[in-house]
């Protein structure tokens, strides 16, 4: 099949002022990130239309990483990519380059998850973090967010769910519930990035999926209550980690002692800094609700926003 050619550069762009179009969050990237390597875990894809060339996977994969960095629809990133010279410069796209559709965003997108490639590429983009030096190790912190599903409009009515693989979750300290998915994530404690992520139904526990979250090479788990079973701390001791998992009351010991009250607090002002992430996630990058329906495609929306976040703060660390 044939690729279509982008990114020559045209007559008009030869003219134009150097800092024209240029981002100061995405140009970094084009350095920071060894983009060759996630093309050969895309290489075997294609996006193309009927009786079209197919784009580059690379300028698909980038794009599907702006969508996410800013909470785009595919409409809304196909206007973007034709309006921004910023968001050209760093697909790859010349002014001269027609820009993809959303049908072939859309198309992209799925081959993508029908391939299984999400995890890889969130691992390559790990690998290359680690290897900047960025990762700290000194602690995981644990923690999950629901986010509301977008794609039915609605929760289910009647007993009939539009989406039968999400899930109702009560509000923390408000009143009703959430109907959608729940992201379980591991964010290493002073990079902030995001090493690890488990998407389930927004009804699972926060515990049920904790255990896949733990990375091995860190030194601390810092999570809250939810996370803490006896079984868990013994794991973590035995592996020779610190846990740092917070104290509840039960029966048995209705109320905590000076102790646990005490640890409770000095966990508790450590790991706060993971709810930075979903802050950013939600206010700053727009994932305010899950577009797809199925738990496959809710997890492949989550991870790209969680290599976005990554690639963001990426940039920060390495300019700090």
């Amino acid at each position: 099949m044939a690729v279509k050619r982008t990114g020559q550069v045209s007559f008009l762009e030869a003219w134009l002022p150097g800092g024209l179009g240029g981002s100061s969050r995405l140009d970094p990237l084009a350095t920071l990130v060894k983009w060759y390597r996630f093309e050969k875990i895309l290489s075997g894809l294609t996006d193309a239309g009927p009786g079209r060339p197919a784009y580059p996977v690379l300028v698909m994969f980038k794009a599907l990483l702006l969508q996410s960095l800013y909470g785009l629809s595919d409409p809304e990133l196909e206007d973007a990519l034709g309006d921004r010279l910023s968001f050209r410069r760093f697909v790859g796209l010349s002014l001269e380059d027609r820009v993809p559709d959303h049908s072939t965003i859309c198309r992209f997108r799925n081959a993508v998850v029908a391939a299984g490639l999400m995890e890889k590429l969130f691992a390559e983009l790990d690998r290359q973090l680690e290897k900047a030096g960025v990762v700290v190790k000194r602690g995981t912190m644990l923690d999950a967010t629901v986010i509301a599903t977008g794609a039915s409009g609605r929760p289910p009515r009647d007993g009939v769910a539009h989406d039968p693989q999400a899930g109702f979750a009560k509000r923390q300290g408000k009143a009703g519930s959430t109907f959608g998915y729940k992201a379980h994530v591991a964010v290493d404690e002073g990079s902030g990035l995001v090493r690890r992520v488990i998407t389930t139904a927004a009804n699972v526990p926060d515990t049920v999926p904790a255990d896949g979250l733990i990375l091995g090479d860190e030194r601390e788990v810092l999570a809250d209550a939810a996370y803490h079973t006896h079984a868990r701390e013994a794991a973590l001791r035995s592996a020779g980690t610190k846990p740092r998992l917070m104290r509840r009351a039960n029966k048995h010991h209705p109320k905590l002692d000076r102790w646990a009250s005490r640890l409770n607090r000095l966990i508790a002002r450590r790991r706060a800094a993971v709810e930075t992430t979903f802050a950013t996630w939600k206010r700053r990058m727009g994932l305010r609700a899950i577009r797809y329906v199925g738990l496959v495609k809710a997890h492949a929306q989550i991870m790209l926003v969680a290599m976005a976040f990554n690639l963001r703060r990426w940039v920060t660390l390495a300019a700090a």
